[in-house]
């Protein structure tokens, strides 16, 4: 290896030893300065590890990020409102309660309104109007939804996030877990991926910086929670859906979120066995479709005389809420607990347009709909932060959070300092939330030009902005608008686009001006054969 070489291999071999500087370099042309290649190396070397230590003893807190699927607002024994309603009487998360007593509760935090663009801009730090992975993904080059009789979706990314370049219809970007694991951690992929479609680089979390995947791939349900039905591995044909990875626990009387949780544990004792700071992403599939009851807490929903398919329902979600219980007690046992930050989300909102018991659309009240739609009940998230000795206990934020603000924090959280992705980040780091401080004059903006397929309130093609209390929802198929006031009206039940003119417009073209700077994709009109305008471009 020549000397020009060396240099560039040093500054990439000790540059994880050097907190807070992340290089982003390519081989230098030192040119007439040949002769001062060995002094040049020598520095670097000298400079790199002055007063440093093995980046794997650097003390780091261990992460973990536990993320449930279709979790919503008002899925849990934990208010998250102004006041207790009646599912918070109905569900019994003891273990959520636990953690609110320890940590944050946001009660304004949001993600997208289907599962994968959540997960990439969780992944990536980027706004899905930017990543443009704007629906959920599955097979490659694939609509997973099909075009209804008024739009035809834009090329948008249906391939998903990949940590390589030149995959078509993908976003490339570098991923959390490879900067994480640059700096020491060890990166544990645990259940539910769906990052990228079957046959790409990011369908597989092995390729986006994970040490470990355990029961991660590209279909974001599982065919079966069932271990007896091998997670749907023992059908024929095998659906894509089945569960790969866990053949252990095949043919045993066990449920899919309790198999995911032991493997968790015994890869956090790995982690601890090689005395490195470890990464969690623990992604459960639950509480997503199937619905299926988790035996261990099913009766008691029945006693409370639930029908069949909300007393599986919440079991799926007490089966949940016991795997956070559980880790929190195994963090405690190997009194790992104090060095261990967590961090509770849901990928989007609950469920209520299908597949549900009772009434359509009224799951998540006092939020509007739910799952699939711009309507707070498909966008606002059950979120807690766990952070000992920096988050005070049983505290609460009411400032406003996205998906993608966890890229950003949790580089801050793991002391990582200056560091350059290939993408830009939209998120901001909401460590100034975490010290108990008021933040405010940020807006929020979702942008979904896809078809999801289920009919409800605010179910559709939109772009929306939250700025304040206010938030508008532009319709692309109709150019219509819903304007609400939040503070007064959380339920979404009056449309004030007709009162409130001036507001209307000012947040149109605030709406506009981001989709504009993000170059975001809109749908074809078939009626015309053009794209829909941007929200601005439509009011007099």
């Amino acid at each position: 290896m020549g000397l020009e070489s060396k240099a560039f291999v040093a500054i990439h071999f000790y540059q994880p030893l050097m907190p807070g500087v992340f290089f982003n370099v390519r081989p230098i042309n030192f040119g007439p300065l040949k002769r001062l290649y060995p002094l040049i190396a020598g520095l670097i070397i000298l400079i790199a590890t002055a007063g440093c230590v093995p980046y794997g003893k650097v003390p780091r807190p261990n992460i973990i990020v536990f993320l449930v699927d279709d979790m919503g607002w008002q899925d849990t024994s934990l208010p998250f409102w102004k006041e207790e309603t009646r599912f918070n009487q109905l569900y019994e998360t003891p273990a959520m309660e636990r953690l609110a007593k320890e940590g944050m509760r946001f009660t304004q935090a949001y993600a997208t309104s289907v599962c994968t663009p959540t997960r990439v801009s969780l992944m990536t730090g980027m706004n899905a109007a930017r990543h443009r992975v704007t629906n959920w993904t599955l097979r490659k080059d694939q609509q997973p939804v099909a075009d209804d009789d008024l739009l035809q979706q834009p090329d948008w990314n249906v391939n998903g996030l990949s940590p390589e370049p030149g995959i078509p219809q993908s976003v490339y970007a570098t991923p959390l877990p490879k900067i994480l694991k640059m700096y020491g951690y060890k990166t544990i992929h645990v259940g539910k991926a769906h990052f990228g479609a079957i046959g790409t680089p990011g369908a597989d979390p092995l390729n986006l910086g994970f040490d470990l995947n355990i029961a991660g791939h590209a279909a974001g349900a599982p065919a079966s929670y069932y271990g007896e039905d091998a997670f749907g591995n023992n059908r024929s044909p095998k659906p894509v859906w089945a569960v790969p990875g866990l053949e252990a626990y095949h043919d045993q009387d066990i449920y899919l979120t309790e198999a995911l949780t032991q493997e968790a544990i015994k890869s956090i004792d790995q982690s601890l066995e090689e005395d490195s700071p470890f990464f969690l992403y623990m992604a459960h599939y639950a509480v997503h479709t199937p619905i299926q009851g988790d035996n261990r807490f099913l009766q008691k929903y029945y006693d409370k005389g639930m029908d069949s398919t909300e007393a599986m329902y919440a079991s799926m979600v007490e089966g949940m809420d016991k795997s956070l219980g559980d880790l929190m007690d195994h963090l405690e046992a190997k009194n790992i607990d104090d060095n261990t930050i967590i961090l509770f989300m849901s990928d989007n909102g609950g469920l209520s347009a299908v597949a549900r018991g009772g009434e359509r659309h009224t799951h998540n009240f006092p939020l509007s709909s739910g799952k699939g739609s711009a309507r707070e009940g498909g966008i606002r998230e059950p979120m807690i932060v766990k952070w000992p000795k920096k988050v005070s206990p049983n505290t609460q934020s009411q400032n406003l959070v996205i998906i993608e603000d966890f890229f950003p924090t949790i580089m801050d959280m793991a002391n990582v300092g200056e560091y350059y992705p290939d993408q830009v980040v939209d998120g901001i780091s909401f460590t100034r939330s975490l010290e108990g401080k008021t933040v405010e004059g940020r807006s929020l903006f979702w942008h979904y030009p896809n078809r999801w397929g289920p009919q409800g309130p605010g179910i559709g093609s939109t772009s929306t902005v939250r700025s304040g209390d206010w938030k508008l929802i532009y319709y692309h198929a109709s150019r219509d608008f819903e304007l609400f006031d939040l503070a007064n009206d959380i339920g979404e039940t009056t449309n004030l686009a007709k009162e409130a003119p001036e507001k209307l417009k000012s947040l149109a073209q605030e709406l506009t001006d981001h989709l504009k700077s993000v170059n975001a994709q809109m749908p074809t009109d078939k009626r015309t054969g053009a794209l829909v305008e941007y929200p601005s471009e439509i009011l007099p």
